[in-house]
């Protein structure tokens, strides 16, 4: 008899059985979602303070995994983390919101020109895909997932540029201008002159217009701080 122990044996599922690979939502991402909806939104507006008793109540959810999920937010900058208060929806002046605009204005700049040079076909497609979908929510009227799926475009013509630090600094900024670019787009006016620069940003795109797209990028933003700009 050897005395070599053999490698475990993988377990086959049988067919038609559940076992397997679990696959399920984190707790963890469902209370950051969820909170960072409400400040987007508005329902916790800026300099609100998060108590933990009453949101866990209102989300059905204990304290350990919501102070987690308030830790991340704070990581992001949405929330600030301050002594003698606990954790607060972080509130951004007029100037903080308009130089990280300055700064965003520019990246995207950059990153229109790099992202028509650098972009694949299927990548150029998969932000197509992502600008119909968003209009199929602005047609329904949906200013959170049209929102969501805004911010995912421009996410994704970053992305194209295949620069790694240009995403990470894009990112970061985007993430704090959450609930500003929410905002620039309350009214049907302003929601419709967003929509309609877009359509101007997917054209040059699939143009592989890379100037084209940098000036209609730094329009567009130069644009969100006229939107906002009487509203912080």
């Amino acid at each position: 008899m050897s005395d070599t122990l053999s490698a475990p044996r993988a377990i086959d599922p049988a067919p038609g059985s559940d076992m397997g690979r679990i696959s399920r939502t984190s707790l963890h991402d469902t209370i950051v979602g969820r909170l960072r909806d409400m400040i987007i939104e508005g329902s916790l507006e800026p300099g609100t303070r998060l108590h933990e008793g009453q949101l866990g109540e209102q989300l059905g959810v204990s304290r350990t995994p919501l102070r987690e999920a308030i830790k991340y937010l704070a990581s992001e900058g949405l929330v600030e983390l301050v002594p003698s208060r606990g954790a607060v929806v972080r509130r951004f002046d007029r100037k903080d919101v308009h130089d990280m605009l300055v700064v965003i204005r520019e990246l995207e700049h950059l990153a229109g020109r790099l992202a028509c040079e650098a972009g694949t076909d299927a990548g150029i497609a998969g932000v197509r895909r992502a600008h119909d979908a968003m209009l199929e929510r602005y047609r329904a009227g949906d200013r959170l997932a049209y929102y969501k799926l805004n911010q995912e475009i421009h996410s994704r013509i970053v992305e194209l540029t295949g620069n790694a630090a240009l995403a990470h600094v894009h990112a970061g900024l985007q993430m704090r201008l959450k609930r500003v670019r929410f905002i620039a787009h309350e009214g049907p006016e302003k929601w419709a002159a967003a929509v309609a620069e877009h359509e101007e940003m997917i054209a040059a795109l699939e143009r592989r217009d890379g100037e084209g797209l940098a000036e209609i990028l730094t329009r567009h933003l130069s644009r969100a701080w006229d939107r906002v700009a009487d509203m912080i």
